[in-house]
């Protein structure tokens, strides 16, 4: 099964947005941005979740990618503390918006790091890789926390990846015991329990999907990927992420989903 949603958090971009952290995969256009964001939006409430969309913040140009400051739980929230030192202040302002939601909201503490992107849930089940961005420090601290609300978390180890920024860079779960699976994502043991849908090199950035109830959200433009998930029953809905993936982000990025 996957976990259906009923709410989600996002933030529009703002006029700053070119200046945020980037490969140098080339310069957004914000109005199409906002429109590709749009419809995003427009994407999750059709499929019955009700949104919270918080202004742009201009003093943090990666600030729409949301995903990065928080996990959240059927069971309680984690802040988290970006690996990028530009982004931590990204946090205080979703705090206080997750605390409308949630009685149990924890923190990782300096020296830990945690970026969102680098945490995968199965059901009970949390992947937190270790990446540039999210540190050991602060994935032992994300997995006592997840502990305590009664999930089981492993650690995976992608610093030596050449394509992955974040560990859902090329790993996304579906549900139904099955995972997507692009880039070189590590062997371990923790995955040989799921079902691997693996895509295509010259697709790789369609990876970063997200399953929401009975829709699984593609990026556009990527035929081969959108195929194999039909043929195995599911029902992609292709939204356009030119302008979110030059600066390095994907679907997941954009919400937090709970």
């Amino acid at each position: 099964m996957a976990t259906r949603f009923t709410r989600a958090i996002l933030r529009r971009p703002g006029r700053t947005f070119a200046a945020g952290l980037t490969s140098g995969a080339g310069s957004p256009d914000l109005a199409v941005a906002l429109a590709q964001h749009a419809a995003y939006e427009a994407a999750l409430a059709a499929l019955g979740l009700t949104l919270t969309v918080l202004r742009a913040d201009e003093r943090y140009p990666d600030g729409t990618f949301v995903e990065d400051t928080a996990i959240l739980t059927a069971k309680g929230a984690v802040v988290t503390r970006p690996g990028a030192a530009t982004r931590r202040g990204e946090t205080e302002s979703m705090a206080e918006v997750l605390g409308g939601f949630y009685r149990d909201l924890r923190r990782i503490e300096a020296p830990g790091s945690v970026d969102g992107g680098d945490v995968c849930q199965c059901d009970d089940h949390f992947l937190i890789g270790v990446s540039e961005r999210t540190n050991e420090v602060g994935a032992t601290q994300l997995a006592g926390f997840l502990g305590e609300f009664g999930y089981r978390a492993t650690l995976i180890d992608i610093r030596p990846s050449k394509t992955l920024l974040h560990l859902k860079t090329g790993l996304t779960w579906l549900g139904d015991g099955r995972l997507v699976v692009a880039g070189d994502i590590p062997e371990c043991p923790a995955l040989a329990a799921y079902e691997r849908v693996v895509v295509d090199p010259a697709e790789s950035y369609a990876a970063n999907c997200i399953r929401v109830n009975d829709r699984v959200l593609v990026a556009a433009g990527f035929p081969r990927f959108a195929a194999a998930l039909a043929r195995l029953g599911l029902d992609p809905l292709p939204l356009e992420m030119g302008e979110f993936r030059k600066m390095d982000g994907g679907l997941s990025c954009l919400s937090l989903r709970f």
